[in-house]
């Protein structure tokens, strides 16, 4: 039987009334598909109304003068439409999402993931759920996006079976899934070295002999997702899920939520197989990855570079790790008589994604569009005119470097791409400021991340507003932007806080790293 919610309803504070009006104010919004709709035409019509603008900034990229590109001439329109299906099919997430909820599907069908739930309810401490899933969402960072389909989801199942509000737990996840995505443990993630890279080619554009260490940020990632754990923790447990307590009932179908019930003998049974197939085959690819000439890794002989296959690979990895347990997890239980029983459980997980789908046939379009428009260059260049045109100490720059990033962030949403536009501004604006680009870099990564969450231009935004649905459904972006508003606040105002203690006290960013530039001898 379902617990019920231990939190207390209480009056709301003046920030929980806000968020309401906000959520309120969101939700009228039209549905997300159209609004992607309406947004593209927007962008149309800017782009078209300042194609005539002429700029005296320079293209980063190009080193040319900044041109606006109109949406609205011949040769756009019938690029558009000629490049429609394969912008959709070729939308970074769309893969990850739909191979990796196939796995799901069958694990989830099977009964393997409720078994496994379960279990861990009867162990786990229901006041510790908040801190363990965001421990859980920051590992998931070395999996690049699985996160957002792996974590996100479960995070809600496990917070309702623990008769907490659901959307508490996918708030939770979300936020250090994604807004922290940059908080890391001791080792690395791939998104280290792209960074990295990115920072040293800015940086040799005012001094060609400058390396940039790819762990340059480490030390100061690994402390960061301590600072993270607690604020979600925090966060969630104080302000998010006595609001939703108090304002959002559970109405969707949640007939799948795993009981309290202790597993019955067969079903453990069950469990430790499959979780013994799981360590089997997570075993045999570690053997395999380990040796020197693995076909694991990447030419340089690295196992987390963008080139490794493994890195590649990670997606059907989840699929096949997966998959194994929930097949063995059904038949050792009973639960799969046939193999018509596997192809069940992935048909009813695609069954799910429906929605999801159309969602991101019209974002895939916008971000297209905005992408060709050159608006979102337009804005980062600007701001940083506007940043280097002040020149403010050292503090106050950083900041100023942190919201900027975390302004455009709201708009171009990959990571890499946005420090491309952004470093070969700031870096060697920076270092003839006298700051190192180590320390750019750090200040670049809190503004990405902080904004993630609140953004419905994030790729992955639609998928949280789906996960949502299944247990409220009159959900939509105004009830998931109400969400993490609080998180994305307190990320941007106190890890820049904590980066500034980091520099006054001195500790070393990473390995290789400075603060200062020119770096001492």
């Amino acid at each position: 039987m379902q617990a019920s919610v231990a939190i207390p309803a209480s009056a709301p504070t003046r920030l929980q009334r806000a968020l309401d009006w906000v959520e309120r104010i969101g939700n009228k919004l039209p549905d997300p598909a159209l609004l992607f709709v309406l947004l593209l035409g927007l962008v149309a019509l800017l782009s078209w109304a300042l194609s005539g603008v002429t700029w005296s900034v320079l293209d980063p990229r190009s080193k040319a003068p900044l041109v606006i590109n109109s949406l609205l001439d011949g040769e756009s329109i019938t690029a558009f439409f000629s490049s429609m299906v394969n912008t959709f099919v070729t939308f970074p997430p769309l893969g990850v999402v739909l191979v990796t909820m196939l796995g799901l599907g069958i694990a989830e069908h099977t009964g393997f993931i409720n078994a496994v739930l379960r279990a861990l309810m009867q162990v786990t401490v229901k006041s510790l759920l908040t801190p363990m899933v965001a421990f859980v969402a920051i590992l998931s960072h070395y999996a690049v996006d699985a996160g957002y389909v792996l974590v996100i989801p479960l995070a809600g199942v496990i917070f309702h079976a623990a008769g907490r509000h659901p959307l508490a737990g996918i708030a939770a996840a979300f936020a250090a899934v994604s807004g922290a995505y940059s908080a890391t443990f001791i080792v690395p993630t791939s998104l280290d070295p792209m960074l990295s890279n990115i920072t040293m080619a800015a940086a040799q554009i005012l001094d060609p002999a400058h390396q940039v260490s790819p762990i340059n940020n480490l030390y100061f990632t690994a402390s960061s997702s301590l600072l993270v754990i607690v604020l979600v923790w925090l966060i969630t447990d104080k302000l998010v899920e006595p609001r939703l307590v108090r304002s959002t009932p559970v109405d969707g179908d949640t007939s799948q939520v795993p009981s309290f019930d202790a597993l019955v003998p067969h079903e453990r049974r069950a469990m430790w197989w499959a979780l013994a197939s799981m360590l089997l085959a997570a075993a045999v690819l570690t053997m395999t990855a380990i040796p020197e000439g693995s076909a694991w890794r990447a030419p340089s002989g690295a196992l987390t570079a963008n080139d490794a296959p493994l890195m590649r690979s990670i997606v059907p990895l989840i699929f096949i790790l997966f998959l194994l347990p929930g097949v063995i997890y059904g038949i050792a239980s009973g639960s799969v008589k046939s193999h018509r029983d596997i192809i069940a459980g992935m048909s009813k997980a695609m069954g799910l994604m429906g929605y999801y789908l159309v969602l991101v046939f019209f974002c895939a379009q916008f971000i297209w569009v905005f992408s060709q428009s050159n608006l979102g260059v337009l804005l980062a260049v600007e701001g940083a005119e506007v940043l280097r045109a002040a020149n403010l100490p050292v503090g106050v720059t950083l900041i100023g470097i942190t919201v900027l990033s975390a302004v455009v962030n709201i708009l171009i949403g990959s990571a890499s791409a946005k420090w491309t536009l952004l470093a070969p501004i700031f870096v060697p604006m920076l270092m003839q400021l006298g700051i190192s680009p180590d320390l750019t870099q750090a200040a670049y990564r809190i503004g990405d991340s902080s904004t993630n969450i609140i953004t419905p231009l994030m790729p992955y935004f639609p998928l949280v507003v789906v996960f949502c649905q299944r247990y409220v459904q009159r959900t939509g972006i105004g009830t998931v932007v109400a969400l993490m508003i609080p998180f994305s606040l307190a990320y941007l105002v106190l890890w820049s806080l904590f980066l500034l203690g980091y520099l006054a006290l001195g500790l070393p960013l990473g390995p290789g790293a400075h603060y200062a530039y020119p770096p001492p001898p």
